[in-house]
């Protein structure tokens, strides 16, 4: 199964170097592993000892974060090294203040991980949550790198767990430890015989909690706010926008933000066409009232996680769709009531969060409206309901800390 995979592996870059020519996602993959080797060479200082930190893709990257900001502290004068494997990753996080040095994940072939691991010679690695990389992981055990997963994440029909994929399991025994998200992970990896396993939890709770300590402070939206209440929509894809719209336009007295999950032009004009209300974009909010308007369109990045702060209710995009849910913990963590879509099955920290009764999930704009004007009309529902999801993110904080005790 071994010699399949690498064939594969091998015909992969083949193939995804031809499909660059029809998707601009598949062009950036291949594009931006040109020259890979030379580039970290250049970076490299071959006499500084180096950290290695994976993450497949954005999602994974904002786990990483409590992490990577420990290792600062706890190895001041070690450099760290962030690789990708999506192109959504690295193209944007190309800086961060507690990276060294970001790069792109290398094909995984053998001779690939070994000039790889040749260049950062990492004295310890870490992979977020999964993107399990044979190659890789088994050059990491020969050379006797220390190596964890944080904040994992197993199900029983991954191949380490049926009969066909007992070659991956050895691919494990690169790891010194696993610190898992769940029982249910840890109970997988120890039906293979892997012990060395600790249920941490993950470490997004302690990402959005670190939160609450930053500057959040925006000036425009306390001047679009003012004394009304404010539902953020963070992530939005036009599915989720086609909740949200009847409300927004049949509602007084409420202010809106949304912050679409894809800035382009053509969706945002579609988008402004649909509501009646007056509304203004952030690329164009110089010089206006900010106070006359009812919606604040965030045609920009870098903001949301911040706009949260002012929010009395969030909607979270993406589970009115297919394209899956986006991060709930970064309202959540802020203390206020969260609505999503319905499709969310996948999404264990939704599931949970909603049992608590700290979210609600709606299937059409009826019940949209219905959610959001019980939250308008009845504060103490809605101080409850965010008073859930607060302590929520609470009693799951720790992760980083129990990772940092055992290192």
């Amino acid at each position: 199964m071994q010699r399949i995979y690498n064939v594969l592996v091998k015909l992969s870059g083949v193939v995804l170097k031809s499909a660059g020519n029809f998707s601009p996602k598949l062009k950036d993959f291949t594009e931006g592993r040109k020259d890979l080797f030379s580039k970290l060479e250049q970076k490299i200082d071959p006499n500084s000892e180096h950290i290695w930190v994976h993450a497949a893709s954005l999602g994974e990257f904002e786990m990483a974060v409590p992490v990577l900001r420990m290792l600062k502290e706890k190895y001041p004068d070690t450099k760290t090294v962030v690789s990708f494997f999506s192109p959504s990753g690295y193209n944007n996080k190309k800086k961060h203040p507690l990276v060294d040095h970001f790069t792109y994940l290398p094909l995984d072939t053998k001779k690939n991980a070994q000039k790889f691991l040749k260049i950062i010679q990492p004295k310890m690695a870490f992979f977020i949550k999964y993107d399990f990389w044979p190659n890789c992981l088994t050059e990491l055990k020969a050379q006797n790198v220390r190596t964890f997963l944080v904040s994992g994440v197993f199900r029983k029909d991954q191949a380490f767990f049926r009969t066909y994929g007992k070659w991956m399991r050895k691919s494990l025994q690169a790891f010194e430890h696993f610190f898992v998200q769940n029982k249910e992970s840890e109970d997988l990896l120890k039906s293979i015989g892997f012990n060395n396993v600790t249920v941490s939890g993950d470490t997004r709770f302690d990402r959005v909690a670190a939160q609450l300590e930053a500057d959040n402070k925006i000036d425009f939206i306390e001047e679009f706010k003012q004394d009304k209440i404010l539902v953020v929509c963070g992530s939005t894809w036009p599915e989720d926008e086609e909740l949200m719209v009847k409300f927004i336009n049949s509602s007084v007295n409420i202010k809106f933000i949304i912050a679409p999950h894809e800035i382009k032009a053509e969706k945002i004009e579609k988008l402004l066409n649909r509501l009646k209300v007056p509304t203004v974009k952030y690329t164009e909010k110089e010089g206006k009232q900010l106070e006359n308007f009812s919606v604040l369109i965030l045609d920009t990045i870098g903001l949301l996680g911040r706009a949260y702060s002012y929010a009395n209710i969030a909607y979270v995009g993406g589970a009115a769709g297919t394209t899956g849910l986006h991060n709930i913990l970064e309202p959540a963590t802020f203390g206020i009531p969260i609505v999503i879509g319905e499709n969310f099955s996948k999404f264990p920290e939704a599931e949970k969060l909603r049992q608590l009764a700290g979210l609600y999930s709606v299937k059409n704009s009826d019940e949209f409206s219905g959610i959001m004007t019980k939250f308008y009309t009845n504060s103490e529902f809605r101080e409850k309901t965010g008073m859930i999801a607060g302590h929520f993110i609470n009693s799951n904080t720790g992760a980083t800390r129990i990772l940092e005790e055992y290192l």
